[in-house]
């Protein structure tokens, strides 16, 4: 069998790491996989080919750290598949700070940078840095790609990042940054191949998961968003809070006594639906749930979607298409009803048997009368590290390659 070139995709987080092979040149995806449970013993991995079947799985009853997970991820992809040959690796990096604009090849000067980002997103860079700089040592022939979350949103008008604070403070780069930006980027790319109109309409997209933002875009370029300094802000979300006052956090440290560390775990861990509910952050469970805050965590959910949707329309000066996206975008169509019905005044009317029915790929889910179109588009921040990877590659042809 000739070797097939590919592109790798990792997703690193706390405790995970995701990812997933595509072949090049057309980026078809071959295999995913995950590996949990890091630094928490008991981890596990699993890996499916393009066809769902199981092509490697293995627990281990000590706990691996992200090294130690990509020494493994190495060794794999040497052992199982067979015939591939990985000539590069896109990660995702959830801040780029001011300073990446787009996908940048990552080396020892451009990771120095972005280390000095981490207090603005802390809980998630070093854990997004810890592969990189494994396989850079596991592996320094591989050439590795960086893909930020922040990128997509820096092409916004400069008011719509500005905080109204003393320069002193925002030219230490305190402003609104935007994240999920791949996952709007792909939204962005993918809209028009599916309804042509809409290349350069206003549009809102939803990305509703476990974190959870939405973004206002004019002819496919960010011009809004509801996550600002930090992933914290905007809506609700599965354990996060979202909007805040800052007077609350002053409260929260002088009056209630609760050190900074306290504040930043109730804000990041135990608030959102998880908080309001007291049952779970899983939309799944909640729609389930028979429990009153269950359902009030729905609601309060809904409204903000609703608010902000507002909010974001103004921005845009009218609407031509809502999008949802993410885990709870695509699938809760109960939630998506609540929103569409909400948003009846921006001339939303929802389809209900196309809200129903099983998705299997882009879904308009709007009626024909509708003044605004209403569409579902499945995730796919993956194939964007891919593009990106594959581009950046086909850009500097004779760089450093390796196998693996």
């Amino acid at each position: 069998m000739a070797n097939q070139d590919c592109i790798a995709v990792i997703n690193a987080g706390s405790s995970s790491i995701k990812f997933s092979v595509h072949a090049l040149p057309d980026l078809a995806r071959l295999f995913t996989g995950k590996i949990d449970q890091l630094y928490r013993g008991n981890t596990s991995f699993i890996a499916r080919d393009a066809g769902g079947q199981t092509v490697g799985e293995q627990t281990w009853a000590a706990s691996l750290d992200h090294h130690a997970a990509m020494a493994f991820l190495i060794e794999f992809a040497e052992s199982h598949l067979d015939g591939h040959r990985v000539r590069a690796v896109g990660h995702r990096i959830v801040h780029g700070g001011v300073d990446f604009s787009g996908p940048v090849r990552l080396d020892d000067a451009v990771l120095a940078r972005l280390a000095r980002l981490i207090p603005l997103a802390p809980l998630h860079l070093p854990h997004n840095l810890a592969p990189v700089r494994a396989l850079m040592a596991l592996s320094p022939g591989l050439p590795q790609v960086g893909c930020f979350d922040t990128a997509f949103h820096t092409a916004q008008p400069a008011l719509a990042q500005a905080f109204a604070l003393p320069p002193a403070i925002t030219d230490l780069g305190i402003r609104r940054y935007g994240f999920h930006g791949l996952s709007y980027e792909y939204i962005a790319a993918t809209l028009p191949q599916c309804d042509p109109a809409l290349a350069g309409a206003r549009v809102v997209a939803a990305h509703l998961g476990n974190g959870a933002s939405m973004c206002a875009m004019l002819g496919g370029r960010s011009m809004a968003s509801t996550m600002g300094f930090t992933a914290v802000d905007g809506l609700p979300m599965g354990t996060r809070c979202g909007a805040l006052d800052p007077g609350v956090v002053i409260y929260l440290i002088d009056e209630m006594g609760m050190a900074v560390g306290d504040v930043q775990r109730l804000m990041y861990n135990e608030s959102g639906l998880l908080g309001v509910s007291g049952v779970s952050s899983d939309m799944r469970v909640l729609e389930a749930s028979s429990a009153p805050r269950a359902q009030l965590a729905i609601d309060l959910m809904v409204y903000r979607i609703g608010r902000e949707l507002g909010s974001l329309a103004a921005s845009l000066q009218g609407l031509d298409a809502l999008v949802f996206s993410g885990g709870i975008g695509e699938n809760s169509a109960r939630l998506r009803a609540a929103v569409c019905r909400d948003a009846a005044w921006l001339g939303v009317e929802l389809d209900p048997a196309g809200n129903a029915a099983p998705l299997a790929g882009p879904a308009c889910i709007s009626l024909p009368s509708s003044r605004v179109a209403v569409w579902v588009v499945p995730a796919n921040e993956e194939l964007m590290i891919a593009r990106h990877a594959r581009d950046l590659l086909a850009a500097s042809p004779g760089g450093n390659r390796a196998d693996v």
